[in-house]
């Protein structure tokens, strides 16, 4: 060996010592929560003890911020506050326990910890971070953002429900309001009645209207009489007022990187479990998404279990438990601007329509816009951003490097080409919740398979449209094997076990293909209801090798219903056993 190469080999051997010192000092900075004054169990707050430790941890670049396995409660006076946008959410001020804002490498372990919180907070926020992991603790609230009821007495005009002390309420001029123990007021909207026994929404149970006068009056203490004739329900049943906000999600992820969570429960929070959006690789492992065993109560939380919006890499969800939430388990799409004007051959206005997703930035110079007719969805240029003003949270005005093409007209709209997440859902129960179970939209490879769904609507919907949620879908390779569909249907929120659901107008679905490259395969059917198929403007799917079995669990309907139906569809082949 010659000089030269022996310093060379002795240069590496110190580079490669430097590497291994600097990682085993980065595992080392591992900071205890009660070090900044946090204790457990004695009901204090700790969201000033977890603002100090988070700068910590940014100062000293901690790998770990541990909790020691306890009760750990947060209250909104002295948490971090941020404006958030959150899309399919609420815009606010908001409070927040946890923000994770620039910070990178991050673990917070709860050990087992239950996290309680008190009044309108938002537990975590990750706003550009990166490379964070979350596990080992249960979420909940001390008053939830939603009211139940028992229902004790059913009349023509009115129905009469009993509140707990979990729920606390007034009559005020004559209608009801709920509150808490200090008598902060917690709007509700829809109200929808769940089966008490079997723990899930009543049979063919519809919501009623989003009203917030309901007349009402006191007849002792707990027992409420609802004024509203014609009201159909169940004594004994109960009757789950929905939040009228969704002001405080469990976890916001925004503009993040490498975000893992998993081993925790969250039973309760004001919005969406986890909502992730413009984000890459999120992963999702043993997360549970239902209520406390130990507070009787029938709902978990007050909207999805998960959203994805606009993400890239890969979504993974993996033996997790999405069960009695105030809507769906996931959704997983992107964002349709709507074009209000074009200002010059290359330049345009675009509105964010849907008020949930005001402020959603997502057009950015440099990336790539699809040009979309709204009617049918389909897509007819591509054109690249140059230039970005945005006028406020609901306008922007976007400069393209070329002249538009000339059959774009107003009311169009423009979504983004910059990529789509891989999805894997696998060995996951979603049950018990209202509405439907996934809805699928990603344009990159997706595979269900190994999963368990007893929804009262559709158990996978294929969505998308242009004009009213503005959600940009259309998937391209989906697979969906070795589910159990168990009974779905029971609810008033689907056509069929697996359907589509675009918003194309009909004159449009015989020329559309939205939907393509769909493989059915291998999964069980447990049926009461014959509605096994639903899809109309769809390229490729195939139905094989699935098996049915019928089932007397519920009421029979719709018997004469065909089970595959199928209109303007190119490539569908259905192979039953």
């Amino acid at each position: 060996m010659n000089t030269k190469t022996r310093v060379i080999n002795y240069i590496l051997s110190l580079l490669i010592g430097l590497n291994f010192i600097g990682i085993t000092e980065a595992k080392e900075k591992v900071v205890d929560i009660t070090a900044f004054g946090a204790n457990s169990g004695d009901g204090s707050d700790t969201a000033p003890a977890v603002c100090a430790a988070l700068e910590q941890c940014k100062k000293i670049r901690a790998r770990k911020l541990v909790f020691p396995k306890g009760r750990y409660d947060f209250r909104p006076d002295r948490a971090s506050e941020k404006y958030v946008y959150v899309s399919n959410n609420d815009e606010s001020l908001k409070r927040i326990a946890f923000l994770l804002s620039g910070i990178e490498n991050l673990e917070i372990d709860g050990q087992g910890s239950e996290f309680i919180f008190h009044g309108f907070i938002a537990p975590f926020v990750l706003d550009h971070a990166k490379n964070i992991t979350l596990k080992n603790f249960s979420m909940d609230w001390v008053r939830t953002f939603h009211s139940e009821g028992v229902i004790l007495d059913v009349k023509d005009d009115s129905v009469d429900v009993f509140f707990s002390e979990q729920f606390p309420y007034r009559i005020e001029n004559g209608t009801l309001v709920f509150t808490d123990s200090d008598r902060i007021v917690y709007p509700f909207g829809s109200w929808l009645e769940f089966d008490s026994r079997k723990r899930e929404t009543a049979y063919q149970a519809q919501d009623y209207g989003t009203r917030q006068n309901i007349q009402a009056q006191e007849i002792s203490k707990g027992r409420v009489r609802l004024m509203r004739p014609k009201l159909k329900a169940t004594v004994g049943n109960v009757f789950v007022f929905g939040a009228g906000h969704r002001l405080c999600p469990g976890i916001t992820i925004s503009d993040s990187i490498n975000t893992k969570i998993t081993g925790v429960n969250i039973y309760h929070c004001g919005g969406m479990g986890v909502i992730v959006q413009r984000s890459n690789n999120i992963e999702l492992d043993q997360v549970k998404v239902t209520p406390s065993l130990n507070s009787g109560r029938i709902l978990s939380i007050t909207a999805d279990a998960t959203h994805f919006v606009n993400c890239t890499g890969k979504i993974i969800m993996s033996n997790c438990l999405f069960e009695n939430q105030k809507d769906d388990a996931t959704n997983i799409h992107g964002i349709y601007a709507r074009i209000i004007k074009q200002l010059a051959p290359n330049e345009i206005e675009v509105k964010l329509v849907h008020p949930q997703q005001h402020g959603f930035d997502f057009i950015k110079p440099g990336i790539k816009l699809e040009l979309v007719h709204s009617p049918s969805i389909i897509t007819y240029g591509e054109a690249v951003v140059k230039s970005v003003l945005r006028l406020n949270k609901e306008f922007t005005r976007v400069v393209f490097k070329a002249d538009l093409p000339k059959e774009m007209v107003e009311g169009d709209a423009v979504a983004s080409l910059e990529g789509y997440p891989e999805v894997n859902i696998n060995h996951c129960i979603i049950r018990n919740n209202r509405a439907r179970g996934i809805l699928l939209g990603s344009r990159a490879k997706m595979v269900i398979e190994d999963n368990t769904f007893h929804t009262p609507g559709a158990a996978i919907l294929f969505e998308g449209d242009a004009r009213y949620w503005y959600e940009q879908a259309g998937v391209r390779d989906c697979i969906i094997r070795r589910n159990l569909f168990d009974n779905c249907n029971f609810g008033v929120w689907g056509n069929a076990c697996i359907q589509v659901g675009s918003g194309i107008e009909k004159s449009c679905q015989a020329i559309s293909r939205y939907n393509r490259g769909i493989v059915i395969d291998d999964n069980t059917f447990r049926i009461f209801d014959p509605r096994l198929l639903n899809i109309y403007s769809v390229d490729g799917l195939i139905f094989r090798n699935n098996k049915i079995e019928k089932s007397i669990d519920y009421p029979a309907q719709n018997q004469n219903a065909k089970p595959f139906e199928i209109n303007n569809c190119d490539n569908v082949k259905i192979e039953e056993k």
